[in-house]
């Protein structure tokens, strides 16, 4: 078993997620045992599932959102009957605890793992919603040995259905194993999932589409190795109504996977309200010219589908900050609608054209921000001396200047709670995008940051200063991070990998 379940070379990264579902299979208890994945549609739940049930030998079934209860029982029904080395027309079953339980006795009977897959719930849900409590029914009498065991996946897209199915007095509360999230791949898995070699272009792809896998299948010719290939890729893929890949159709898509999206304008324009910038639930309504409280539901709906972040301030409680978390609707809400007569009407050139500057202030530069957090957090402990707790953002008051400080990049030591009164702070960032190279004065502004951090009661005396730049750093800073062990330059070949982190010695 133990060979049979070696993860495929055709499977990129996914290491943790392929030796949860691994232990999972090979759990020794012969009593059966249930296992929940979930993430938004494109991370490629399906491409895992379907890998480890072949590397398994067990059953996996899928539903198809089109089709209505009788069609699914009866293809259900011939799916069991191939894999029992049946006629297909053999196996007659009439409801889903009959096509439950057969299931279960065949996986445990087939020289493979006792590993049944069903993929896409929630669309079996949508016309029988008796199937968690049947499962709920097998796994209690299991656990005496009055059912069949073995190990059931069940895998689905809409979050909030999935997520449903082990909330509070729901037949599946308590008796999950596992409830695995599938996330997209990280920026530098993303990069070689591309092929792209260039990082800036490997930057410039994420900030469109992030890290789902499921997108790269559907992007025609290969993958851009330049600026000029990205501009021409971002007007065949994303700007192209032609193209399975077109934002306003994807973002249409994503949305309805989500059942209580009913009213999609309203949740369109509460989109399109924090991709412009619109970061709290009163700036929000405000801009919609709606009540606070009426958007506070509809916006807990995005971030509880993944299409929303909210982000607290690391050092002191204030309202949290909501981002677009998907960069695909991102794309959409501020590039594609905003021209979309345009790019529907076979101009896809001009609008790009129009559209770049604010692809380069409303989408790369929070972006990129953003990996820069993402690199502090998973690839800062080992590529620097750091030892880094928890990673975020926060803003500093300066009553001398009458002014306020936002810090695009905080970490704190390890074991530190956020927002506490006396935090102790290892790190203290500033990310640009910008086309100028980061000089003195940004190191001179962090350290000012760092002092006012002090004056406020925290640990920050011996805290590292990085400067992230897009576009590199003027001689005088290299030649201060050569001799400064508090200082950390970090660029594009940095974030990605390809070269050392300068500084810090």
């Amino acid at each position: 078993m133990a060979e049979q379940l070696g993860k495929p070379t055709r499977v990129l990264d996914r290491d943790r997620e392929w030796a949860l579902l691994r232990e999972f299979v090979e759990d020794p208890a012969p009593q059966l045992r249930v296992a929940i994945m979930s993430g938004r549609r494109r991370n490629g739940k399906s491409f895992l599932l379907e890998a480890l049930t072949e590397a398994a030998g067990g059953l996996y079934l899928t539903a198809v959102q089109e089709e209505g209860r009788v069609l699914a029982l009866q293809r259900f029904s011939e799916a069991v009957a191939e894999h029992a080395g049946v006629p297909v027309g053999a196996l007659r079953l009439e409801g889903w605890e009959e096509v439950l339980t057969t299931a279960l006795d065949v996986v445990n009977r087939a020289p493979g793992a006792p590993l049944l897959v069903i993929d896409e719930l929630p669309y079996l849900l949508q016309h029988s919603p008796e199937i968690p409590g049947l499962l709920q029914l097998l796994y209690d009498r299991s656990q005496s040995g009055k059912a069949p065991g073995g190990r059931i996946v069940l895998c689905g897209s809409a979050m909030s259905v999935m997520n449903e199915l082990l909330s509070g007095t729901k037949p599946l509360r308590g008796r999950a194993m596992l409830d695995l999230r599938l996330q997209a791949f990280g920026y530098r898995t993303a990069r070689e999932h591309w092929q792209v070699d260039d990082p800036e272009v490997a930057l410039l792809v994420n900030a469109c589409v992030g890290g789902a896998p499921g997108y790269r299948p559907l992007a025609p010719g290969g993958s851009p190795q330049s600026t000029a290939e990205f501009d021409d890729w971002i007007q065949r893929t994303l700007l192209d109504p032609g193209r399975a890949l077109y934002s306003r159709v994807e973002a249409e898509f994503l949305l309805r996977e989500d059942p209580r999206i009913t009213h999609r304008t309203l949740y369109y324009d509460l989109l399109s309200a924090v991709a412009q910038g619109a970061s709290t639930p009163a700036r929000i309504g405000g801009l919609l010219e709606r009540q606070r409280s009426t958007v506070i539901a509809p916006l807990e709906v995005l971030e509880s589908a993944g299409y929303l972040h909210k982000a607290q301030d690391l050092l002191k409680a204030r309202s949290p900050v909501i981002t677009v978390a998907d960069p695909v609707i991102r794309f959409n809400q501020l590039i594609t609608l905003p021209l979309v007569d345009m790019v529907e009407h076979g101009r896809a050139r001009q609008a790009w054209l129009e559209s770049r500057p604010t692809f380069h202030s409303k989408i790369l530069g929070p972006h990129f921000e953003a990996l820069v957090r993402q690199w502090v957090r998973a690839f800062a402990p080992d590529e620097t001396a750091l030892r880094i707790g928890g990673v975020g953002s926060t803003e500093v008051p300066d009553p001398a200047a009458k002014t306020k400080h936002e810090v695009d990049v905080l970490a704190l030591a390890p074991g530190e709670r956020p927002q506490s009164a006396h935090a102790r702070i290892t790190l203290i960032g500033e990310a640009k995008a910008t086309i100028q190279p980061r000089g003195v004065r940004d190191v001179e502004r962090l350290e000012h940051i760092r002092d006012l951090l002090a004056g406020l009661g925290h640990h920050a005396e011996d805290a590292s200063l990085v400067l992230c730049s897009l576009h590199g750093f003027h001689p005088d800073v290299q030649q201060a991070a050569a001799r400064r062990r508090d200082l950390l330059l970090v660029d594009l070949t940095a974030l990605y990998g390809d070269g050392p982190v300068r500084g810090g010695q």
